[in-house]
């Protein structure tokens, strides 16, 4: 992949549209990271550390192939609304591929993570098929933990975790799923 741009997909559902972070993103992103909404990804960040995290997401893209998208509600207008992020993740430090998201604001409690982490999950699987996909989630974030219980994770008390105070929810292979 070397000296060529990485093929970022576009996923599309019926509502939403996953698409490759641009860089009028950023100013969203970076809202949510400095608010009070980040204290379960390390957060609140200041723009130099939001920026980081954004980059980190972006790059992992050229050099994983795969890494954070950016979340549109295309049923809503015609200009889509940026409604937060869903990323596969896989650092140096994770045992295994991390699927998280974030929504920004106002755009809770209406299937939109849901939505596009199963979305997300799904294109996983078929790039990366027999990787076992995971969610780092913090012990206090509730909903996170009943979405993961919802895309049908279960908790693995016995996976280690790279981060303090998280717990790992493990997806279930498609053949799990039959």
């Amino acid at each position: 992949m070397t000296g060529t741009a990485p093929h970022i997909p576009t996923l599309e559902t019926g509502r939403l549209r996953l698409r490759a972070h641009r860089i009028e993103d950023f100013e969203a992103y970076a809202g949510f990271m400095a608010s009070g909404r980040a204290r379960f990804m390390g957060g609140p960040l200041d723009q130099r550390a939001a920026w980081a995290s954004f980059c980190r997401d972006v790059a992992q893209w050229a050099l994983l192939g795969h890494g954070g998208l950016a979340i549109e509600i295309t049923a809503d207008s015609e200009h889509a609304p940026l409604a937060g992020q869903v990323g596969l993740n896989h650092h140096p430090y994770f045992d295994d591929k991390e699927l998280g998201w974030l929504l920004f604001d106002g755009f809770e409690g209406r299937g939109i993570a849901a939505e596009a982490a199963e979305t997300l999950r799904d294109r996983a699987r078929e790039t990366f098929p027999g990787t076992p996909i995971v969610s780092y989630i913090h012990a206090d974030n509730a909903a996170s933990i009943r979405l993961a219980e919802r895309l049908g994770a279960t908790r693995d008390a016995a996976s280690p975790c790279p981060y303090g105070n998280h717990i790992v929810y493990r997806h279930p292979t498609p053949e799990a799923l039959q």
